[in-house]
């Protein structure tokens, strides 16, 4: 018997213009299941199932495999997760368009090349088939987007310190006119749009990161009509800079992602000016504890990172990794703490770690997120343990 407020598979396929066999096939593949199931196996969606669809069809037109798009989303409708899916796929659109152009333009001018020389232009040609080829990077840059997106929305909305933790650094940087800055690392921008009505007018910022679709995403949130700001993809373990060439190198929450983080200290030192500054940003073992414990007192066998970052470069012993490049290092704390009343941006925050919780916490998705609700109902204390070290060439 039909429920009110539920649509057949039919109706449903219906109203989504797609037909009977896709949502078959997607309940099939447990990327879209019915929202109720009768006795006798009829299977009926909600309008709330309308929003998922949306999400898995936009991300399959965008050229995602039913594995990722599996990967990649929830089945939460909560206005919360909507408002951060619909940005998330913004940006996706915005950067398969500049794919696009590019494309176009590659064609566009190795078309006239073979038209004009008569002859085919094969360094031309390998420009083509790599630009083609730049869709894989979709996913990963899916992925990287919403998590730090998931992150940063976390701590903005409930840190107890009303300074901010960007503007804050800011101060630490004592930025000047006509000083020359680099950034490694630099994600989607936001030290740089939080902080941009500070900014001197003369002064130039290199914004790096090895990853081109996070420059784009900096780019497009810094404006590209800046021209204080310029754009590099380059590893930080090689910075293709002059020696003494930088007054200010930062890098945020960076030197424990790096392979050989002597190596990269090496680079920043060779490319600072004497008595250049070099600020970077790490954290400490108590740095979010209690969502660690949260998670594990739910499924033990969760964890929320493959390895401890602050063991690698942390409050405790980055001086120690510092001080051979370095003559003058301080520390400086971030005092600050979460108080979290509400669920949403703390289950994402906790879906955008780099541990296995997607594993285990998927399947059971709806029980864990009772489970946080409780926990977030009366406000959930977080401990954060981070801070800079301040180093002087």
């Amino acid at each position: 018997m039909k429920k009110n407020g539920y649509y057949s598979s039919g109706e449903f396929a219906h109203m989504a213009h797609v037909t009977l066999r896709t949502i078959r096939y997607y309940d099939k593949q447990n990327i879209l299941k019915p929202s109720f199931k009768s006795e006798k196996g009829a299977r009926f969606y909600t309008d709330a199932d309308l929003a998922r669809l949306q999400q898995i069809l936009l991300l399959k037109y965008l050229g995602f495999s039913l594995d990722d798009i599996r990967d990649m989303t929830i089945n939460d409708t909560d206005c919360h997760y909507m408002v951060d899916s619909l940005k998330i796929q913004l940006k996706l659109v915005r950067d398969r368009i500049e794919q696009m152009q590019l494309v176009e333009h590659a064609i566009l001018k190795t078309t006239e090349a073979i038209q004009t020389q008569h002859d085919i232009n094969w360094s031309q040609m390998l420009d083509l088939i790599h630009l083609t080829g730049m869709e894989t990077s979709l996913k990963s840059q899916y992925q990287n987007a919403s998590n730090i997106s998931s992150r940063i929305n976390l701590h903005e909305l409930y840190s107890q310190n009303k300074t901010g933790w960007f503007p804050w650094i800011y101060d630490q940087c004592c930025i000047k006119e006509n000083m020359n800055i680099l950034e490694i690392g630099c994600g989607d921008g936001i030290f740089w749009k939080t902080n941009l009505d500070k900014l001197p007018e003369n002064l130039h910022v290199t914004l790096s990161d090895i990853s081109d679709g996070m420059l784009r995403d900096a780019r497009r949130l810094i404006g590209s009509d800046d021209s204080r700001f310029t754009y590099q993809v380059f590893d930080c373990h090689q910075i293709p800079f002059e020696d003494q060439t930088f007054d200010l190198v930062i890098a945020n929450h960076v030197l424990f992602y790096c392979d050989d983080i002597a190596s990269v200290c090496k680079q920043v030192c060779r490319v600072l000016k004497p008595e250049g500054l070099f600020l970077c940003s790490t954290y400490g073992k108590k740095h979010m504890e209690e969502v660690r414990q949260l998670v594990s007192s739910f499924d033990e066998r969760v964890q929320l990172s493959a390895e401890r970052l602050y063991d690698k470069f942390g409050l405790n012993n980055g001086a120690d990794q510092l001080k051979p490049f370095f003559s003058n290092i301080s520390l400086h704390y971030y005092e600050d703490s979460l108080l979290v009343p509400h669920a949403e941006p703390l289950i994402s925050y906790i879906f955008s770690c780099h541990g296995n919780q997607n594993q285990y916490l998927i399947n059971r998705y709806q029980e864990f997120r009772s489970y946080v609700q409780k926990k977030t109902s009366t406000g959930f204390y977080i401990t954060k343990d981070a801070g800079i070290f301040l180093c002087q060439k």
